[in-house]
């Protein structure tokens, strides 16, 4: 009694256990693992009762942690927080299989397929339990999918026994937390079970979010500050190019295109007006072009013939190549 109240009095985080149909042996092993980062009690529900009442807590908060619990544990710990407590204990859930009366906690659904399991008397075993079985290709099938048993129905030793030969154990064990109490607050066990992984994901997925908003209506941050310089100097490139402003920035671009464009009507000409020098060079870009797609081709023949248009309209009478390019 006086242990106990010396329990409650520590703070903390406070909660309710239910042991019920853990093995002796396991629960030494599980008792020996949660040693260093929290009290673990077993008590019977009257003297935890009594023992409550005298270090002054609230009895409605307890009678809310002893609901549905069959053998309770008083657990407590300064080290870890709720959802910690609730993550370290849910790590000893483990199932076992079912034995007669135990109650379904779930819907014990047994899917369609084959099994492992020879031919023979084990058929009629899995039809007398409602498992529809036949003979497939040597092997004992499943015949369609079932539902073995509700969730709160109570399960036949029968049924039992061909689950665990199914490997299907479906009667949960472990330190099972009711709930808990820190600073005041009553939390039930539900409202701790956190789903870290999907909390994780829609973190990251608002971040990026919030970023790509804070970038598109120019939100200046330590982060942002990079991304929108960068993309401001590629704009005002880009505005420099088409504008024909000559610095060290566009110039190499303005004479790759301007290369670019002489070669595409060079091309365009009968090979005699070219010199040697041309001729090379129109032979290298043919080489390049031949390892690109059609498309890049086309294009780039489009291009050629809107410039032979462009300077035709220009300059109707140019005297030759040599003209053009000096």
């Amino acid at each position: 009694m006086t242990v106990l109240t010396d329990i409650i009095n520590q703070g903390g985080v406070l909660g309710i256990v239910d042991v019920e149909g853990v093995p002796a042996t396991a629960m030494l092993g599980m008792r020996e693992t949660l040693r260093d980062q929290m009290v673990l009690t077993m008590a019977k529900k009257t003297l935890i009762r009594r023992a409550w009442k005298q270090a002054g807590r609230s009895t409605d908060k307890l009678d809310q942690l002893l609901d549905g619990v069959t053998i309770p544990m008083l657990v407590q710990t300064d080290g870890l927080n709720a959802f910690q407590l609730y993550a370290e204990l849910d790590k000893t859930r483990t199932g076992r299989a079912a034995k007669a009366g135990d109650i379904a906690p779930n819907d014990i659904v047994i899917e369609a397929g084959p099994t492992s399991f020879p031919p023979g008397p084990i058929v009629g075993e899995f039809n007398s339990v409602g498992i529809p079985a036949k003979i497939d290709k040597g092997k004992v099938a499943i015949q369609k999918t079932v539902t073995a048993v509700e969730k709160g129905q109570p399960i036949s030793a029968d049924l039992g026994l061909m689950l665990s030969k199914l490997e299907i154990n479906p009667i949960e064990i472990g330190l099972i937390l009711s709930g808990v109490i820190e600073d005041g607050t009553l939390m039930a066990a539900d409202d701790l079970n956190l789903d870290l992984d999907g909390f994780i994901a829609d973190v990251k997925s608002a971040t990026s979010g919030a970023f790509n908003v804070a970038c598109h209506v120019g939100w200046f941050t330590n982060e942002t500050v990079p991304v929108l310089v960068s993309k401001a100097a590629g704009e005002a490139l880009a505005v420099a190019v088409e504008a024909g402003v000559h610095n060290e920035d566009t110039m190499p671009i303005l004479m790759s295109r301007a290369h670019a464009r002489m070669l595409a009507l060079a091309g365009q000409l009968d090979s005699s007006a070219l010199d040697d020098e041309l001729s090379g060079a129109l032979g290298a870009a043919a080489t390049v072009a031949a390892a690109t797609p059609a498309a890049t081709d086309d294009a780039v023949a489009e291009e050629a013939a809107a410039e032979e248009e462009e300077e035709e309209e220009e300059d109707a009478g140019f005297g030759g190549l040599g003209d053009l390019f000096g």
